[in-house]
């Protein structure tokens, strides 16, 4: 947790890095920075909201009910950017407007089945196991699998697909970090060319930024650069 002065400091860094990336890469599309919560308080939340701040990541569900409750008066836009369990999906469908972490089908219909009627379509991403990690989610980096899903979530009238997800590997060179965010914007290309109005590519954290928005991520998902280190090993999302 840090003082108000400081993590407000550490975001405006964090968009003017942002800045500067687009300039330096000539990046023509807008990218959107993802605040990741996870982990620390509802304090630092508000902060960031009352300085302009409106969309935040959460990986854990309790902590997303926990957090969403807590702020239920704020108009932020929360984006589950975990894995979900099909038993825990219903507190997500109901109160998150992104979810970047579709991997299966089954999780595509309980969410839409569970979405109310009142509110808009839930914008989705499907997440790519972009370096085919065991001890990741994600489907394999395979067009005709996501063809295969992109499809099957288009026949959700309660979903709406938004473009698609990757965590790179941990300690990735630069040449890694390259092949894999190329290889999304590969995957990416051929969801448009085949007919998705797809929009948004989902890449890119504190420590990989400047690379995904220089291979096109549009939102990056930026937390330790914010809010600090956490007390816990913890290498996915952020």
């Amino acid at each position: 947790m840090k003082n108000s002065d400081s993590l407000i400091t550490h975001w405006r860094e964090v968009l003017a890095e942002i800045a500067s990336i687009r300039q330096q890469t000539e990046s023509q599309q807008n990218v959107q920075l993802i605040a990741v919560s996870k982990t620390f308080p509802v304090s630092d939340i508000a902060t960031l909201y009352q300085a302009g701040q409106r969309d935040f990541g959460e990986n854990y569900i309790q902590e997303f009910s926990d957090k969403t409750s807590m702020l239920s008066e704020y108009d932020i836009v929360w984006h589950m950017i975990g894995h979900i369990q099909s038993n825990k999906s219903r507190i997500v469908a109901e109160r998150a407007q992104w979810v970047h972490t579709i991997d299966r089908e089954k999780i595509a219909r309980r969410l839409n089945e569970q979405r109310p009627e009142h509110l808009p379509p839930l914008n989705v991403c499907i997440e790519i196991n972009i370096a085919a990690e065991t001890n990741k989610h994600g489907i394999s980096a395979n067009s005709m699998e996501l063809l295969k899903l992109a499809s099957f979530i288009n026949t959700l009238p309660r979903l709406k697909l938004r473009g698609l997800m990757c965590v790179a590997k941990a300690n990735s060179t630069k040449t890694e970090l390259l092949q894999q965010f190329g290889m999304m914007q590969t995957l990416f290309q051929h969801l448009h060319h085949s007919g998705f109005a797809v929009d948004v590519l989902s890449m890119g954290m504190s420590a990989d930024m400047h690379t995904a928005i220089a291979s096109g991520a549009t939102h990056v998902r930026i937390g330790s650069a914010i809010f600090g280190q956490r007390h816990y090993t913890q290498t996915k999302n952020d």
